[in-house]
């Protein structure tokens, strides 16, 4: 598994975090540096860790189901993506949380990393160094968060659905990439 594969499946991801980013620079827009970088942490440690928990899930049911694992890894990115397209067109809420609230903070970090948890299962069947991977996509995300706040104090909501809809894009076709690779080779 090449790096720029982790790259762009990190990218890809950080989508929900950047729009969550986004609202929390909205909701906050004289928000200070280190309460930026505590939203952002946040939301890369869970983005970072859940694909080794799902990782661990796969490497335990991989013997299993290993005939038919690039259809699994397919499904499993083309449903996130068409997902995440798909909710970028609902409105938002970002009128109606505090980010900096520990209870906001981790609720907002589980719920925009339930797709890594998935990412973690297809990277058991197609053999991906998790560990380097976990620490790609939370580098990655917290980037991304970082940007996303600024961008959320500095010019608003303008942004936010656009970067959804590519990061569903970008999961839609690392599915494709991994089958059509897989189908090619048989």
């Amino acid at each position: 598994m090449d790096l720029l594969f982790v790259f762009l499946v990190a990218f890809g991801l950080s989508f929900d975090s950047f729009a969550v980013a986004i609202c929390s620079g909205l909701r906050m827009p004289k928000i200070l540096f280190f309460d930026a970088a505590k939203i952002a942490f946040s939301l890369a440690f869970f983005q970072g860790a859940f694909p080794l928990l799902g990782w661990l899930l796969g490497y335990y049911v991989k013997d299993y189901i290993e005939a038919v694992d690039h259809w699994i890894a397919f499904a499993i990115l083309g449903f996130l993506g068409v997902r995440m397209v798909l909710e970028s067109f609902k409105p938002d809420d970002c009128k109606q949380f505090n980010p900096l609230k520990l209870k906001t903070m981790v609720t907002m970090s589980v719920a925009t990393s339930i797709d890594a948890f998935a990412v973690g299962i297809t990277f058991s069947f197609i053999e991906t160094p998790i560990l380097l991977s976990c620490a790609i996509i939370g580098a990655v995300t917290f980037v991304v968060a970082m940007t996303g706040i600024l961008i959320g104090k500095k010019t608003g909501s303008v942004f936010g659905k656009r970067m959804e809809i590519a990061g569903g894009i970008i999961l839609i076709l690392l599915g494709v990439k991994i089958l059509l690779e897989h189908l090619l080779a048989a």
